[in-house]
């Protein structure tokens, strides 16, 4: 069965089809939950409420986007809502989850290398941000949402979100840049002194 046939089944009452739907989306699920919330522990515990309200509200899914895009957007709800009653900042490791982009490194190491270290560096950064920064360039700059989208789903107003968004890239390119131009600064200072 595909997408579409699943849903209309789960929103038939069929729990087997709802499963399947599950199992399809998971790992996105909880890698997003885990983005979001900062820990694993806290993103089991979110992307299981994800699921029960998608359970509970698959018959008011109306087919207008994606099953996987509608599901992205209960489970950020229930990430901001559970880190509202969790009321305690935690660092984000995404290197977890997300590893650096698949270069052939026999055939190119020193941009495998290169490529690896930025992502380490972006994701460190990331791990720095406060969290309502983190939560916004997450879903803009990972998922793709909207800022509608992510004003609707962490109840804040488009303009907030905006604002929040430019915050969190300013930071983000402040550290890394800076990364970048010490190492660089430090590799000339090393080059003079051989």
């Amino acid at each position: 069965m595909d997408e579409v046939e699943l849903v209309a089944a789960a929103q038939d009452g069929d729990r087997e089809a709802f499963d399947e739907l599950v199992r399809r989306t998971y790992v996105d699920t909880f890698t997003l939950a885990r983005r979001l919330t900062g820990n694993e522990e806290d993103a089991r515990d979110v992307a299981q409420e994800a699921y029960l309200r998608a359970w509970r509200g698959i018959g008011k899914f109306r087919g207008d986007a994606q099953f996987s895009t509608w599901l992205y957007r209960i489970t950020a709800n229930a990430s901001n809502n559970y880190m509202r009653r969790q009321r305690r900042h935690r660092s984000m490791p995404l290197d977890e989850f997300n590893d650096p982009p698949e270069l052939r490194g026999e055939t190119q190491p020193e941009a495998m290398a290169e490529a690896s270290e930025l992502f380490d560096r972006v994701s460190a950064a990331i791990d720095e941000l406060p969290e309502k920064l983190r939560q916004v360039v997450v879903l803009r700059d990972v998922y793709g949402m909207t800022h509608e989208s992510i004003g609707e789903e962490l109840a804040i107003s488009v303009a907030a979100a905006k604002v929040r968004l430019h915050r969190a890239r300013r930071k983000l390119h402040d550290v890394v840049y800076t990364a970048f131009t010490n190492e660089g600064s430090s590799e000339e200072g090393n080059a003079h002194a051989v």
